[in-house]
């Protein structure tokens, strides 16, 4: 069995929702989610799947890999 290895998840959406000029409801509303979800976005509560981060990404103009960090988390060395 594949041991799992838990991965943080960072990202980029509030600064560039903010370069774009575009509110948490009107960037909630283009990719059709409510804006909770883009606040928990923002704060890092929350991981989007592949077809929500994809469309950020779109949104953006950027890859998924531009806009979020996938960080590795290795307890064993803390």
């Amino acid at each position: 069995m594949k041991k799992e290895i838990p991965v943080l998840l960072s990202n980029k959406i509030r600064e560039y929702r903010i370069e774009k000029k575009l509110t948490q409801q009107q960037l909630a509303d283009l990719v059709e989610v409510s804006s909770r979800t883009i606040i928990s976005l923002e704060k890092g509560q929350y991981n989007p799947s592949v077809l929500l981060a994809y469309n950020l990404a779109q949104i953006f103009d950027l890859t998924i890999e531009n806009l979020f960090n996938f960080e590795e988390v290795d307890h064993e060395k803390e």
